[in-house]
């Protein structure tokens, strides 16, 4: 049965994301300035950087899990550099699903990786986690942790970029319900290829702070669902579903 729910998850996660990002990104042809791509960069970045979507307490180091995710940031569609990116049908919205997948170690450190293809977009994403539980939590104490991410987008041939990030977060359980919240800095870095450098764009390195809040909610023992609104440059919200133990 939690296999079913599942599923029935990532259905739904899948069939809300697929309208979102129907096309390749591609600039050729296209107008676009330097501080316009940068203000891309910026966008695009804070929508492709790696989500919490977590408690702040360590998975145990016999703890795995494993779900899918879906992130939704709206952006301007009549913004010169979002229509660029988009040949000139950008969407309203950037809706990005992932398969994530964690694993307790010993010390309260945990490992973690994503991956993400948008449907029908040439649109890929990988990532990986570390994180570090300061204090573990308790029934009567909450816990507390930090974390380092990586994301890379691959499969845009006129952009490269990744995101790098740090933050720490608080979390206290109250019996099916894990509220926590947490800030932190993500680093994007854009490249220039193919049209983009023919243009004589130049790479962008920018910063962006992020503060999230969510709860995760276990409904039965080894699912849970979590729902999650960040600020990252604008608001970001994003939904998970997982099995675990």
């Amino acid at each position: 049965m939690k296999r079913n729910v599942l599923y029935g998850v990532l259905a739904a996660l899948m069939l809300a994301v697929s309208p979102a990002v129907a096309a390749d990104i591609n600039f050729s042809g296209s107008s676009i300035n330097q501080s316009e791509f940068k203000s891309l960069t910026k966008e695009a970045g804070a929508a492709l950087g790696y989500r919490n979507l977590v408690p702040a307490a360590p998975l145990g180091i016999t703890g795995f899990d494993i779900g899918v995710e879906a992130t939704v940031m709206s952006i301007n569609e009549n913004s010169t550099y979002w229509k660029a990116a988009f040949s000139q049908d950008a969407p309203a919205y950037l809706a990005v699903p992932k398969i994530r997948v964690r694993k307790g170690l010993p010390f309260g450190i945990d490992v973690g990786a994503i991956y993400s293809y948008v449907p029908d977009s040439n649109v890929k994403l990988y990532g990986a986690e570390l994180s570090k539980a300061i204090l573990e939590g308790s029934a009567a104490k909450p816990a507390l942790g930090v974390r380092a991410t990586y994301t890379k987008l691959n499969g845009v041939d006129d952009l490269g970029l990744q995101t790098y990030g740090v933050d720490a977060s608080i979390s206290k359980g109250f019996l099916f319900l894990t509220p926590y919240a947490g800030a932190g800095m993500l680093w994007i870095k854009s490249e220039a290829k193919g049209y983009l450098q023919s243009i004589d764009l130049t790479d962008v390195s920018t910063t962006v702070p992020r503060y999230f809040g969510g709860v995760k909610i276990t409904p039965f023992p080894l699912f849970s669902v979590t729902v999650e609104a960040e600020y990252a440059d604008k608001p970001v919200y994003s939904l998970r579903g997982a099995i675990g133990f």
